[in-house]
């Protein structure tokens, strides 16, 4: 008896990914070979105003699932992720970002499940490569989603657990007509959708509607930056995007948002008084990180200690450029 095929559209939006994307690609041919027959799938990627050949690799590269190239001037990640949705042929979609890989059985597991009506799915993520940066990720990871990441489980979440689970359209697979829906509801409080949080707002549209499952057994590979100046660019990026996703009262993080503002303030007009006080300043972050992380591995800690100050810098700055986003949005209206 056979089974029937899953119609499946990865969409994969492309910005200067050159060094990524081919593995991005292989890792989509072995998860659908490793399905067997249970996909009838094809990759979208959308080039989204690169300023490398990553296109280039795509257009050349050979793929046992069919590839379509769409280009367009740079508009950011979530409006690429829009073109792909618009261009997908598929009853199903997945959204993976370029320069992440899916684990081999990623798509075998997660088939089954589509079978039984659990048909929206978060990639669970596992952290490649070792050293500080590597470990700082970790950290945060269970810091912030403790629930899950204390032991990993397959389970699922919706709005009311919806900030307790981590969650993001880095992997990202559901019905194409449920995401056209919550890309269609996606609002944000910027102007120029290159700096909006294009994952949180929307995942939460998709959660009022029907659960998100998670699993073990539906994993990713994510390669986190390294590199101090690296780092320091995704925190400032990350505070940026933060703002627009938590700044809204729905948000258990939106007291976090509110508070930030003043307390920075006070604490850069501290620092200004009395610059010798930086210093301890920064010590006393790394401190408080320190006992944060004090239930995970002595290097963890440690590498979450000596980076967290960068981290907490360079994404405050990010949180500041958010509300000047925010409020040159608001005063265009």
């Amino acid at each position: 008896m056979s089974v029937e095929r899953i119609g499946l559209s990865v969409v994969v939006p492309l910005y200067n990914e050159t060094a990524g994307i081919r593995a991005t690609l292989n890792s989509i041919a072995r998860a659908v070979a490793e399905a067997g027959d249970r996909f009838d799938a094809e990759i979208v990627v959308v080039d989204d105003g690169s300023t490398d050949d990553g296109y280039a690799v795509v257009e050349s590269h050979p793929s046992s699932v069919p590839v379509r190239l769409l280009r367009q001037e740079n508009r950011g990640r979530f409006e690429a992720r829009r073109t792909g949705l618009d261009a997908a042929a598929s009853e199903y979609v997945l959204l993976l970002d370029a320069g992440v890989t899916l684990e081999p059985e990623a798509l075998r597991f997660v088939a089954e499940r589509l079978d039984d009506g659990e048909d929206v799915w978060n990639g669970h993520t596992v952290f490649a490569g070792e050293g500080p940066f590597v470990r700082f990720w970790d950290v945060v990871a269970h810091l912030a989603f403790g629930a899950y990441w204390a032991e990993p489980h397959t389970t699922r979440f919706g709005t009311a657990e919806f900030d307790l689970y981590p969650k993001g359209t880095t992997c990202f697979l559901a019905p194409r007509e449920l995401l056209l829906a919550a890309v269609a509801a996606f609002r944000t409080a910027y102007t120029d959708s290159r700096y909006s949080n294009d994952d949180g707002p929307m995942l939460r549209s998709v959660a009022a509607s029907r659960p998100i499952n998670i699993s073990p057994g539906f994993a990713y590979v994510y390669h986190p930056r390294v590199g101090l100046g690296p780092f320091a660019r995704h925190a400032f990026h990350r505070g940026t995007v933060f703002v627009d996703g938590h700044g809204r009262p729905e948000s258990r993080f939106f007291p976090l948002v509110v508070g930030f503002f003043p307390a920075s303030l006070l604490a850069g007009a501290y620092a200004a008084r009395r610059p010798l006080a930086t210093p301890a300043l920064v010590l006393g972050l790394a401190a408080a990180a320190c006992i944060a992380a004090r239930r995970r591995p002595r290097e963890d800690a440690l590498s979450f200690a000596a980076l967290a100050p960068v981290y907490a810098l360079a994404h405050g700055a990010g949180m500041w450029r958010g509300l000047a986003l925010a409020v040159g949005g608001r005063l265009r209206r």
